[in-house]
């Protein structure tokens, strides 16, 4: 295993359940929450905050930050007068760069398939389900009414389209920025780890060119 995999998913659809697992069978390091209280250590920002901004929309600035046009001072440090949203999305950032630099690893979501876009040995998931199973789980690990369950699902998903569509300049979901698209309905969680092990065995055994 020498690749970085990145996965995006649908609220529901078991991602970090899926991630974990192929963590452990990979024997890599594991990012989801955790990332963010590593970005607040680094960054000595309050992690609530962090928790608070979680793939929320803002107005920040994704694409400035990739392009490396993002505000500095003459000494090459980060603006200090940037709104606090823009200094908490670029700590998170800067943590997914150093994760990646220290090889193998599963990360989820925070845009990571993107913010890694130019670096080699990416591979990048998405997992998506029906709403049945996914209104199924979120009713198993969260104290929600079941009336109100379809709607928190579909403003979960829509509030991390927004976050992956205007920090990316890309569309969430669009099988084109991805490497394989999984339906875990489809699959079940364990199908869907063994179908992201084949997958990985074949693009890292694939010859160069």
């Amino acid at each position: 295993m020498r690749s970085i995999v990145t996965i995006s998913r649908e609220f529901g659809s078991g991602g970090r359940e899926i991630g974990k697992r192929l963590a452990d069978k990979l024997n890599v390091p594991f990012y989801d929450k955790e990332l963010l209280e590593m970005a607040s250590k680094e960054s000595g920002i309050a992690r609530e905050l962090f928790v608070k901004n979680d793939e929320s929309y803002t107005n920040s600035f994704l694409y400035s930050l990739v392009m490396g046009t993002y505000p500095v001072s003459p000494d090459g440090r980060l603006n200090p007068e940037l709104p606090l949203n823009h200094k908490i999305f670029l700590a998170q950032f800067e943590t997914i760069k150093k994760l990646a630099e220290k090889g193998p690893c599963v990360i989820v979501g925070r845009c990571a398939d993107y913010v890694l876009k130019e670096e080699p040995n990416v591979i990048d998931f998405f997992i998506s389900g029906n709403m049945y199973d996914k209104k199924k789980r979120i009713l198993e690990r969260y104290d929600i009414e079941k009336p109100k369950v379809e709607e928190f699902i579909r403003k979960t998903d829509k509030r991390r389209a927004s976050y992956y569509n205007y920090y990316t300049d890309m569309k969430w979901g669009d099988a084109r920025n991805f490497d394989l698209c999984i339906n875990s309905s489809k699959s079940g969680i364990e199908g869907a780890v063994d179908l992201m092990l084949a997958y990985i065995g074949i693009k890292e055994n694939k010859p160069a060119g």
